[in-house]
């Protein structure tokens, strides 16, 4: 198990992966060296975990978590942002596949956040009769805060195979101790290079902004993996990032007058100092 507070944890998962990961095949046909389980802690006190040593883009990351808790799956709120990291999924192609519209992603992230179990309706589409896990959540943290039940899941098995992609990052779980918010997620496939620095800035950003609206402190965001990635088609830039030196974590400032964390808009957020390498493109494997 791989453990610690900053950005050179998950360089050392990286490098970990590359020396001792396994060669394997997956669902896209690009091929991986993974390893299976590893966790890395950052302490949120200590700066937000927004890797140094690529470029990492925080607009995207904050409209998708902002979109998320929409509870939609359709990709317009994120184009009319500019944001266009689920387009390769909402393509006529691949909504068609479910008979669902471009665009339309079907029962994801929002979904199973904001009406988990929900029924449909006749023209297919869904009530709202389902779990709202988030707004539940946050009550039993303001209730219950020592409850072992602050858990949201993403993962539905009645409805993983009627997407493109079902959830990656499956559940998360909230901790409250000496008046400090805790977060653990366990993410199910983690595309080490492109997706994992995203996964850990949103789920920073979620953690930070729940604290807020209920009175809390920050804690540790800790991140575990199950199938740790390296696609192959990524060696070279990770050996890139690999080389590069660390610069000190930014710190994240929310809008403290909002209390509701449905309430949040893109211009209560905000990163402060951040300093880091230029971007590192590479393919996404759809």
């Amino acid at each position: 198990m791989i453990t610690s507070k900053n950005e050179q944890a998950y360089l050392d998962l990286l490098q970990y992966v590359i020396n001792n990961g396994t060669e394997k095949g997956d669902r896209t046909g690009t091929g991986t060296i993974s390893h299976f389980g590893a966790q890395l802690r950052f302490d949120l006190a200590d700066g937000f975990p927004l890797l140094t040593t690529k470029k990492v883009h925080f607009k995207s990351i904050v409209y998708e978590l902002l979109w998320f808790l929409t509870g939609s799956t359709h990709v317009e709120y994120l184009q009319q942002h500019n944001v266009r990291i689920w387009n390769e999924w909402a393509t006529a192609a691949q909504t068609a596949r479910f008979n669902r519209a471009e665009g339309d992603l079907g029962p994801i992230y929002g979904h199973q956040w904001r009406n988990y179990g929900a029924s449909k309706n006749a023209d297919g589409s869904y009530a709202s009769d389902g779990v709202d896990q988030i707004t539940d959540v946050i009550h039993q943290i303001k209730t219950n805060p020592n409850s072992r039940r602050l858990i949201v899941s993403g993962w539905n098995p009645c409805e993983a195979e009627q997407v493109a992609l079902p959830p990656c990052h499956t559940l998360f779980q909230f901790f409250v101790a000496e008046n400090k918010l805790s977060c653990q997620l366990y993410q199910r496939s983690a595309d080490l290079f492109l997706g994992v620095p995203f996964n850990i800035a949103s789920y920073a950003l979620l953690t930070q902004m729940v604290a807020q609206v209920c009175n809390l402190e920050v804690g540790e965001f800790i991140w575990t993996g199950g199938d740790c990635h390296i696609y192959q088609n990524h060696r070279e830039q990770v050996d890139l990032q690999l080389t590069r030196s660390l610069y000190a974590l930014p710190t994240l400032t929310l809008n403290p007058n909002i209390k509701d964390i449905f309430a949040f808009e893109y211009e209560d957020i905000s990163v402060d100092g951040y300093e880091s390498h230029p971007a590192i493109k590479a393919p996404v494997a759809v």
